[in-house]
């Protein structure tokens, strides 16, 4: 992701703009690898996360706190005793790397005023936080790192720091046009690559999207450009870094059609072109935010792998059965044919000579003639019964088939609307609902004995419309059963994708009548809640209530309507209020 060094420069802007002039109120080592700093600033409270992860290392405000051990680690103890109380004289990043400085002062043994330097360096596995004196000799480190493990930097007590600088990359802040020129357009690779392998701070990301704005291909050489486009690209970086230098942020994270987060910045990212782009107040919220929903989609997905994998299965083997039952119903279309050339036999083989390999007569129910192949070992009324035997064995296949065909279809949906279930799950809870449905229905073996952990009670998704009328969605087959027909009255409106699986979505009505804004925004809902909601427009079913049943014996969530209204729409929920329950 674009933790880059225009990411560092936005929280550095944000950092200095609340925390300079703020005392150190707590210092607390929740991880390893993790430090939480409560400063007092302006009457106001900052809780600092600052993490050396190698695999997530981050720097933002949050608003949660950790549970710290009983027992400080030595480096949580050593900040303590020099910076407990300190006040943040400033905060800097060094020539746009990705590092932030702390710059902190505080009172020695004697009483005197002196400062410390605290440095975090996000930099993928080499992450690290680093506490220098006065001079920059490292005092101590979260993680240490000895030449036995780098031959570029030790970072050890009594080591004098220095950033490491494993690539020549220039300052993109002070680079001026010649040296752009010189190295940038100089490299044989492509265009975008040349900007980040160049520069210092720029992640691909930033490249391409510096590229994108220039109007060039960003997986074109720089030996492929113009002399104009070259300037043109060139002008595009620099009031890019324009922005940058005077803090024209804009926070922002980039969705995907699912509503996934797929990409954040610190400027805006044109190169997605119409992808759903929300904004933020600070970086703080966005890597907060950003990250926190990353985690939940992919732990959501390592949890769901197993039950999605059970429906995948299911799905495949009941869709090979309804192509070969299919093939066999196909096969029963001749037995009529059957039927006709018994009765022809029946009628006109009286006078057929022993041995007949064949004979046309004409067929009565079309008025044309047709060739009957005949057995020459049978007599003509061995022949009619062969037909007709044929017949009815096909006739008896058809009427097995057709009931088959009917519950393997029903097999299908069922298992189409579990997998869109999976894909709208977000909680825990909502993968245990589903797990009990496929335990219900045979899918999952029921397993006694053992305690079952205990989860809080899935609930639908509830959404107020712009009119202010509420709106919720079933997340799986129980909650659309339980919307529909325990939750919903019979004036309330209902609305379901058309011919697809999806939820159901009930907008409490009151008996009142419903303004066409908040028909369109439950048919919103109703489209994005459904396998349409990658499709430009899905077609809406709605109805009230009332008229909405449940079939016999039908499994839950299935129901039948035999006059609705219809609605074509995006499946786009920005702009609907969610209510968090």
């Amino acid at each position: 992701m674009a933790f880059d060094g225009i990411t560092i420069a936005n929280l550095v802007k944000e950092f200095q703009e609340t925390l300079v002039g703020g005392r150190i109120n707590k210092i607390a080592q929740p991880e390893a690898d993790e430090l939480l700093i409560t400063i007092k600033n302006n009457k106001t409270q900052y809780r600092l996360l600052l993490s050396a992860s190698a695999s997530l290392p981050l720097v933002y405000f949050t608003e949660k706190n950790k549970t710290s051990p009983l027992t400080a680690p030595n480096f949580c103890m050593l900040l303590r005793k020099h910076i407990g109380s300190g006040r943040i004289a400033a905060v800097t990043q060094p020539d746009m790397e990705r590092a932030i400085e702390f710059r902190i002062e505080h009172l020695n043994e004697l009483g005197d005023p002196c400062f410390k330097i605290l440095v975090v360096e996000i930099m993928g596995k080499h992450s690290n936080i680093i506490f220098l004196n006065e001079e920059r000799m490292i005092l101590d480190s979260i993680k240490h790192v000895s030449c036995n493990v780098s031959s570029i930097r030790e970072v050890l007590p009594g080591r004098d720091y220095f950033l490491p600088k494993t690539q020549e990359k220039k300052n993109p802040l002070t680079v001026t046009e010649e040296e752009f020129f010189q190295t940038v357009y100089a490299k044989p690779m492509a265009c975008a690559k040349a900007l980040y392998t160049s520069l210092t701070g720029l992640s691909p990301s930033m490249a391409e999207e510096i590229c994108f704005r220039a109007s060039i291909d960003g997986s074109l050489p720089p030996d492929g450009l113009s002399q104009a486009a070259r300037l043109h690209l060139y002008h595009t970086f620099a009031r890019t870094m324009e922005d940058v230098a005077e803090g024209r942020f804009v926070p922002n994270i980039v969705y995907n059609e699912k509503d996934e987060p797929v990409e954040y910045a610190a400027l805006p990212l044109t190169h997605y072109g119409d992808a759903p782009v929300k904004t933020f107040a600070s970086m703080s919220q966005v890597l907060e935010l950003y990250y926190a929903q990353k985690d939940r989609i992919t732990r959501i997905r390592q949890k769901s792998a197993d039950l999605r994998r059970i429906v995948q299965t299911a799905l495949e083997r009941n869709r090979k059965k309804f192509d070969l039952q299919s093939r066999q119903m196909k096969d029963t279309e001749k037995m009529d044919k059957y039927k006709v050339y018994g009765e022809l036999i029946n009628t006109y083989g009286y006078n057929l000579e022993e041995g007949c390999k064949s004979f046309t007569a004409l067929n009565y129910y079309t008025n044309q003639e047709i060739s009957i192949p005949l057995d020459p070992t049978m007599t003509p009324q061995e022949n009619a019964k062969k037909y007709f035997d044929r017949y009815n064995k096909l006739k008896r296949t058809a009427q097995a088939l057709e009931e088959q065909l009917k519950e393997t279809e029903e097999e299908i949906r069922h298992l189409e609307s579990i997998s869109t279930a999976l894909d709208i799950a977000l909680l825990e809870s909502d993968l245990s609902q589903i797990k009990d449905e496929l335990t219900e229905y045979g899918y999952i073996k029921k397993h006694t004995g053992g305690k079952k952990k205990a989860l809080a009670k899935s609930k639908p998704l509830h959404y107020v419309s712009s009119d202010g009328y509420d709106m919720y969605v079933g997340k799986n087959n129980y909650q659309n059963e339980e919307l529909t027909f325990k939750f919903a009255t019979g004036n309330d409106w209902w609305f379901h994708a058309k011919k697809m699986p999806g939820s159901h979505v009930i907008v409490k009505s009151g008996s009142e009548e419903l303004p066409d804004a908040t028909f369109e925004e439950a048919g919103r809902l109703a489209a994005y809640y459904s396998s349409g909601r990658t499709a430009p427009k899905v077609e809406i079913d709605y109805i009230q209530k009332k008229h909405v049943k449940k079939p016999g014996g039908a499994k839950p969530g299935f129901v039948v309507y035999y006059t609705n209204y219809s609605l074509m729409i995006e499946p786009d929920i920005s702009g609907i209020r969610q209510v968090e329950e």
